[in-house]
C-alpha cells in the first residue's frame, strides 16, 4: 500500500498542477489522464462542450458487458482569487499528513485515487466492469453531465452502479438537495447624478430584486422540515456576485448579479424561480419602464442542477456496505453531480476521501491517510468485480 500511497500522491501533484477552474478550457488535464490511461493499455473515449475546449473522459476497465461500477468525477475546482493561501494554490504541497492544493480534497484527491488504482484493477480478473468518468464545469452546475450520459448511453453496455467520488468522509451519502444556477440582468438607463430620478439605475433595482429574494430565503427558514436531515433543512438562497455602473456620477445602466437557489429534494425550484421572475416583472418593470421603455430585466437559469433522493440509491447503498460494513446512509446540502445520474435510473450514492468542509477554501488539503483510505475502497471494488 506505501508504494500505491506515493504514487497515488505523484498523481494528485500532476492533477493540481492543472489549474482547472470551472468555464475555462480543461485539454491538459484530459490529456493527462487519457495518456495514463492509454500507458496501461485502458482506451478511453472523450465528449466536448459546443467550443471543444472543455471535455470528460469515460473509460472501462474490463469486460465490456452490462452492470460495474462507475467511478465519477469532475475535473474543475473553483477560483483561488482573493484567497489568502499559504503557498502556490496550484503546487501541491506536503507538510506531516497533509497535503495542500487547490483541488486537493474536491476533488483530485479522488481523482488520484481512481488513477492510482488502475494498475491493480487491470491485473484483476474483473467479471464486471469498472468505469471512470471524469467530467467538466461540477462546480457551475454539472454543465459537463449531458455531454456525459449521452456518452455513456452511446456504449452498447450500461452500468449498474455510480459513486461519485466527493468527499463524504467515507460516509454514504444518498441524498442532496438540488441547485438552479442563476444569473440576472438589469438594464437601465444613465443619466447625470445631479438629476437621478431621470434615469433607471439597474443596480437600484437590482438591491430591490435582491431584497426580494432575501425576502424569500427568509421565508423558508421560519418554515423548516421538522425532524428533516438536511442541515439546514430549508430551501437557501445566495447571492454570489454582483456587478454594475460605469461611474459613480451617473445612473447605473447596467447590473448583473450571480446567485443560486437550493431547494430540498421534491421541491419545485423551477415554481420558486417563477415567483422572483412574476416579482420582477409586474413590480419593477412597470416603474422602470415608465421612465424609458428600454428598460429590462432578465432572470437566466444557468443550470438547474438536480437534487439526489434516495429512490434509486438501494443497490449502490447496499454495494457500498457490504464493502465497508457501514450500515447507514446520510444527506448533505451541497449538489453534486450524482443527482444526473440518478435522473437516468442508475443506482447512485456520493462516498469519497476527505472532509468538504475543507473546500472552496485557502490552503485546501487532503490527508495522506484519507488518499490511502481511498485506494483501500477501490481495491475492495475491484475485488467484488471479480465474483
Amino acid at each position: 500500500m506505501d508504494g500505491r500511497v506515493a504514487n497515488t500522491i505523484e498523481i494528485l501533484e500532476h492533477l493540481v498542477g492543472f489549474p482547472t477552474i470551472s468555464g475555462r478550457p480543461n485539454g491538459d488535464i484530459v490529456d493527462y489522464c487519457r495518456d495514463y490511461l492509454d500507458a496501461h493499455g485502458i482506451a478511453s473515449s472523450l465528449s466536448f462542450d459546443e467550443t471543444g475546449e472543455r471535455g470528460n473522459l469515460y473509460a472501462t476497465i474490463g469486460p465490456e458487458v452490462d452492470g460495474g461500477v462507475v467511478l465519477s468525477g469532475h475535473t474543475d475546482v473553483v477560483p483561488v482569487e482573493g484567497q489568502a493561501w499559504s503557498n502556490d494554490p496550484f503546487t501541491l504541497v506536503r507538510q506531516d499528513d497533509r497535503l495542500y492544493g487547490r483541488g486537493s480534497v474536491d476533488m483530485k484527491g479522488f481523482l488520484a485515487c481512481v488513477l492510482g488504482s488502475v494498475p491493480i484493477l487491470v491485473a484483476m480478473n474483473l467479471q464486471r466492469p469498472v468505469h471512470i468518468a471524469f467530467s467538466f464545469d461540477e462546480e457551475t452546475g454539472g454543465f459537463g453531465m449531458p455531454y456525459m450520459l449521452d456518452d455513456m448511453a452511446a456504449k452498447a453496455y450500461r452500468p449498474a452502479i455510480v459513486i461519485v467520488g466527493e468527499p463524504t468522509e467515507m460516509k454514504i451519502v444518498s441524498g442532496h438537495k438540488g441547485g438552479y444556477e442563476m444569473r440576472t440582468e438589469i438594464t437601465g438607463f444613465e443619466v447625470h447624478s445631479s438629476n437621478p430620478s431621470r434615469g433607471v439605475s439597474a443596480i437600484s433595482y437590482g438591491a430591490r430584486l435582491i431584497s426580494k429574494i432575501d425576502e424569500m430565503g427568509r421565508a423558508f427558514a421560519a418554515n423548516p422540515y421538522i425532524g428533516s436531515p438536511y442541515d439546514p433543512p430549508y430551501a437557501t438562497f445566495n447571492v454570489g456576485t454582483i456587478t454594475g455602473g460605469a461611474v459613480r456620477n451617473a445612473t447605473a445602466g447596467w447590473c448583473t448579479f450571480e446567485w443560486e437557489l437550493r431547494p430540498m429534494p421534491g421541491e419545485d425550484g423551477a415554481a420558486v424561480i417563477a415567483e422572483i421572475e412574476e416579482f420582477a416583472r409586474t413590480e419593477l418593470l412597470p416603474q422602470m419602464r415608465a421612465i424609458h421603455p428600454d428598460a429590462d430585466i432578465k432572470v437566466i437559469t444557468e443550470a438547474p442542477v438536480p437534487a439526489l433522493d434516495n429512490k434509486n440509491a438501494t443497490a449502490a447503498v447496499a454495494f457500498v456496505c457490504e464493502l465497508t460494513g457501514l450500515n447507514g446512509e446520510d444527506v448533505v446540502s451541497f449538489g453534486t453531480d450524482a443527482g444526473y445520474f440518478s435522473e437516468k435510473d442508475y443506482s447512485t450514492v456520493v462516498f469519497g476521501p476527505g472532509s468538504i468542509d475543507r473546500a472552496h477554501q485557502p490552503d485546501e488539503y487532503i490527508r495522506v491517510g484519507e488518499l490511502a483510505q481511498g485506494l483501500e475502497f477501490l481495491e475492495k471494488v475491484g475485488e467484488r468485480l471479480t465474483r
